[in-house]
């Protein structure tokens, strides 16, 4: 699969609707002077999600050599309002699940 498209057809798959690209937005995330994340998230309108009409998605590089990116995605549900909050909202979960991250 095109490794564009892996974001949009995870929204797809994860929430069951139709999504369609709105933006693409830098985020650099940084915490204690080091930077914990430094890439692109993508918004997308969501069509008859029932709790949001957005959603937050990008390719996290998980250093696996035979599977080296998985999407994410992040619906704007409170505390993600934002990009920015999506992706702080992600680092927090993967930091709870697994320890530090670094993508």
């Amino acid at each position: 699969m095109n490794i564009s498209l892996r974001p949009f057809k995870s929204i797809h798959r994860l929430h069951g609707v139709e999504a369609t690209h709105c933006a693409s937005v830098p985020v650099k995330e940084v915490f204690n002077g080091q930077t914990v994340w430094d890439g692109i998230v993508e918004v997308f309108h969501l069509e008859g999600h029932p709790k949001t009409d957005t959603a937050y998605a990008w390719l996290h590089d998980t250093g696996d050599p035979e599977e080296p990116f998985r999407p994410v995605t992040v619906l704007h549900i409170h505390p993600a309002l934002s990009p920015v909050a999506a992706v702080r909202a992600f680092i927090v979960q993967e930091f709870r699940a697994n320890g530090p991250v670094e993508a």
